[in-house]
């Protein structure tokens, strides 16, 4: 007897394809934060997180919804629901006031961006679940 909190195979398979798009978004961000981060640094184009962490946070974000939008338009995403989830990366700025304003140390800021993001990309995921079933 199953409980009825247990998945079932056929839920398990119904989801595997969004958590997989999932982990393969988060790869491409990384990617794209470390490739286009370490361009950035051998041309001279990087600041200090210390000294300015919107601006940092900014490039950061850019970075990592590069990679995204490169592995999502190769695996023939829309244009707008590669749009939709490279904004996702965006949506933690709004948080940027309160460093200014010294109501968040800048570490606790990049924490809380990252999990923002994170949660952002899932919305945009299931949202869009219907189109991100990709094989």
């Amino acid at each position: 007897m199953t409980s009825s909190l247990t998945p079932t195979p056929g839920i398990l398979r119904s989801w595997w394809p969004l958590a997989k798009h999932y982990v393969e978004m988060v790869i491409a961000m990384f990617a794209g934060m470390f490739l286009f981060g370490m361009l950035r640094a051998t041309a001279g184009l990087t600041v200090e997180f210390a000294d300015r962490p919107g601006t940092s946070y900014v490039l950061m974000a850019t970075d990592m919804s590069i990679g995204m939008a490169a592995w999502m338009r190769f695996r023939r995403h829309t244009w707008a629901s590669t749009l939709e989830m490279c904004a996702a990366m965006y949506i933690p700025a709004v948080l940027l006031p309160l460093v200014w304003a010294d109501l968040m140390s800048p570490m606790a800021f990049m924490v809380t961006a990252h999990v923002v993001m994170m949660v952002a990309m899932l919305v945009v995921l299931v949202r869009r679940r219907h189109e991100m079933h990709c094989s």
